[in-house]
């Protein structure tokens, strides 16, 4: 199993989620501007004093030539949402990606959106905002946006458009699919300090989509399981161990120039993809009771990293360097072994994994396991070769099952106050 990598867009301290009263346009375009230059600053609350104090009264900035939440310091808690578009009308659905914008300014900003907010509205008209996050701060909020296959049929004269990297995943050896939790016309990755924030600015854009696109399916994730800033302590995922130790370094702009984000001249149907990425989900369960059972060393085996430091077998330091001499070293079958980048003609992904527990799996254990999320240049080069050699041999699959999956297109950043997600590609 392999963590993810985060730090896309500055933060700066932000304002309590007060109320958005001259609508989303105005306000929208006022902090666009004022996000664009700053850096993660202490806070003026009573928890200034602290890490977690800072990040929870933290803003990361909206626009950017790429989008947020992709190389941003990956965030504590998750709400992932796949939505299929209702309508057949081109039109729609960029008003729709348009007013999602001008929403995410505002929630990214901690401010409630619509006119009058969550409690000065009209009192005899539903209000604009739900109200769930009225009294929170932005928590370092970011949306992220993408677009599926599914998107490029013959509703929206979008085919000619598709480029040839978005198609849909092949099928891997021990697949358990479930057909409910796959694909999706679009995609929104809400992450934040706070899940309360998360789960509001989904239910937001959600609730902005009715009679344009309806939720296919939804995911929870807490815990990140994995790092985009390797000078942070590298977290773990379910199974105990260090998940995304070789993640890279999501600072490094010539690193994510050349394996995450898509450049003008990779596929002239998709130019206006440039400076967005490549998303592949998976959801995968991992039996976690087995993997309790097994002794330590089988364990350590089977990833082929030692459980405390984190050390390739028969090394010293997590951060050893995976030469084909210590590969050598590693059991054959071993996760690390057979997923490491050399195997791949050096390709990478950046991975923004989280964990997830939902509830029990109605045969006495725990449903719960790992958001896969990696970001890439292009998935036919990264994931889909990696997958596939992890899907015939890999160890771990014996403590795996992947119930969910898909590829989108993750749409460019948005770079002034008349911009909006997809203008590239609907505009």
């Amino acid at each position: 199993m392999s963590a993810p990598v985060a730090g896309d867009g500055p933060s700066r301290p932000g304002p309590s989620r007060r109320r958005l009263l001259t609508g989303l346009g105005v306000a929208g375009a006022a902090l666009a501007g004022a996000g664009a230059t700053a850096g993660l600053t202490a806070a003026t609350s009573p928890a200034a004093g602290t890490v977690l104090g800072r990040a929870r009264s933290a803003t990361v900035a909206f626009e950017g030539a790429h989008q947020a939440g992709i190389t941003t310091p990956v965030q504590a808690h998750l709400h992932l949402a796949a939505l299929d578009v209702t309508t057949d009308r081109r039109e729609d659905l960029a008003d729709l990606l348009a007013r999602w914008s001008e929403a995410a300014r505002a929630l990214t900003s901690g401010r409630d959106v619509g006119e009058g907010g969550a409690v000065d509205g009209d009192p005899l008209a539903p209000p604009a905002d739900t109200g769930e996050a009225h009294d929170l701060t932005a928590a370092r909020l970011t949306l992220t946006v993408g677009v599926g296959p599914s998107l490029f049929d013959d509703r929206f004269g979008l085919a000619g458009r598709r480029p040839a990297a978005l198609t849909d995943l092949p099928a891997f050896a021990g697949d358990a699919l479930e057909p409910a939790r796959c694909g999706g016309d679009l995609v929104v990755q809400a992450c934040a300090e706070d899940p309360q924030v998360a789960v509001h600015a989904v239910r937001t854009l959600v609730r902005l989509a009715a009679g344009t696109a309806a939720v296919r399916w939804a995911q929870l994730g807490f815990g990140k399981a994995s790092s985009t800033d390797p000078s942070e302590p590298t977290p773990r995922n379910l199974f105990g161990f260090k998940d995304g130790t070789a993640n890279p370094d999501a600072r490094d702009e010539a690193l994510m120039a050349e394996h995450v984000w898509v450049a003008g001249g990779d596929d002239p149907a998709g130019d206006w993809l440039v400076g967005g990425s490549y998303l592949v989900a998976r959801r995968v369960e991992m039996h976690v009771e087995t993997w309790d059972r097994a002794p330590l060393a089988e364990q350590e085996a089977v990833v082929g990293r030692t459980k405390g430091e984190g050390a390739p077998l028969g090394g010293t330091g997590e951060h050893d360097v995976l030469d084909a001499a210590a590969l050598a070293r590693l059991p054959a079958d071993s996760h690390v072994s057979l997923s490491h980048p050399s195997r791949f003609g050096g390709a990478q992904m950046l991975r923004r994994g989280y964990s997830f527990v939902d509830g029990a799996d109605g045969l006495g254990h725990l449903s719960a396991g790992l958001v896969f999320l990696a970001y890439q240049r292009d998935p036919r080069t990264a994931f889909t070769p990696v997958q596939e050699a992890l899907s015939r041999a890999d160890a771990m699959g014996e403590y795996l099952r992947h119930t969910g999956s898909g590829v989108w297109a993750v749409l460019p950043g948005v770079t002034g106050a008349g911009d909006w997600w997809g203008r590239s590609l609907l505009g």
